[in-house]
């Protein structure tokens, strides 16, 4: 498939026809599908919920939204019965979970509902989805496969690569998920901006980075949640989204397997980049299911800029 499809031709392709026609691989086409549908379910559980917490917390010590634990189940049970997924790990559960025989391809990880402390306010949540071949403990460039995430906004939409581009898909009245934008590229340099953490935490040199920006009349752009502030750059066509080590938590907020690899994937898959500061996300090993890390992530220009104000620090 080529760039330039009208809008008609667009919408009569669905995703699995998407796949097909892009060489997926047959078990891989079927997860990733298996995964958007499940999406569905999750979306008619933010619509019933109630926004009550569930009595719990998770192993990150938050409290954890009723709704958290419903999208999570939802996850884990459909993925359990579809016999291409050995081991499930997210964000909250307290250990990874096997849910195969033992003999499956795949390793899948979750968010199940990043920014669910939003949906009392009405704004867009999502989910991301990480997927992994051999093992998830190692760096994401020797495993990852396949990653997505689905947008719960105004529209529903999923945005997935398995390697071969990134594509965004959105939920038409029959319950299909149709081709919306396909081979999404990242411009080189964008004009927005989203920023974690508070100010007086920021470390010297990322102040300097973010002032640079704004010296140039970047926009600021942050909701709070993760998938939509990455899923505006990603659609916008370039900017950056920073999280920076902050100065009592100096490996940042975000987890680097639930929530880092799959976007980094996605955006080089784009034509972005995403780094720590130093390294490439993807070339990070996973250690720990609670292993955080800084993150920059977006268009080339302002990942590459990043990288050059935090290594002023080391005199690099």
């Amino acid at each position: 498939m080529g760039e330039g499809l009208s809008d008609y031709t667009k919408f009569c392709v669905d995703l699995r026809r998407h796949m097909w026609m892009a060489g997926v691989e047959t078990e891989l086409r079927r997860l990733i599908w298996q995964i958007a549908v499940t999406g569905k379910y999750i979306s008619a559980k933010i619509h019933e919920s109630n926004r009550k917490l569930a009595g719990f917390r998770n192993m990150y010590d938050e409290d954890q939204l009723a709704l958290d634990r419903s999208s999570d189940e939802i996850l884990k049970n459909q993925l359990q019965f579809s016999g291409f997924v050995r081991e499930y790990a997210s964000e909250e559960q307290n250990a990874v979970v096997p849910i195969g025989h033992g003999n499956e391809k795949y390793f899948v990880t979750a968010d199940p509902l990043d920014g669910s402390s939003l949906v009392d306010t009405n704004l867009s949540i999502g989910t991301i989805i990480g997927i992994h071949r051999e093992s998830m403990f190692c760096a994401g460039k020797q495993s990852m496969v396949a990653a997505l995430y689905i947008t719960y906004g105004p529209l529903i939409t999923m945005v997935y690569s398995a390697g071969k581009g990134t594509h965004e898909f959105v939920l038409n009245r029959e319950g299909e998920y149709v081709l919306s934008e396909e081979n999404i590229r990242l411009k080189e340099k964008g004009s927005i901006y989203s920023l974690g953490g508070l100010r007086k935490d920021w470390s010297p040199e990322h102040l300097s980075f973010v002032e640079s920006l704004e010296a140039e009349g970047y926009k600021l752009r942050y909701s709070g949640g993760f998938v939509p502030d990455i899923n505006q750059i990603l659609i916008k066509r370039g900017g950056v989204f920073a999280y920076p080590g902050l100065r009592n938590s100096p490996k940042g907020k975000l987890r680097l397997l639930f929530e880092l690899q799959p976007m980094a994937f996605i955006m080089e898959q784009a034509g972005g980049a995403a780094t720590d500061g130093t390294t490439d996300i993807l070339a990070i090993p996973v250690q720990d299911l609670e292993q955080r890390s800084p993150v920059y992530i977006g268009s080339r220009f302002e990942v590459d800029r990043a990288k050059e104000y935090l290594n002023a620090k080391n005199g690099r």
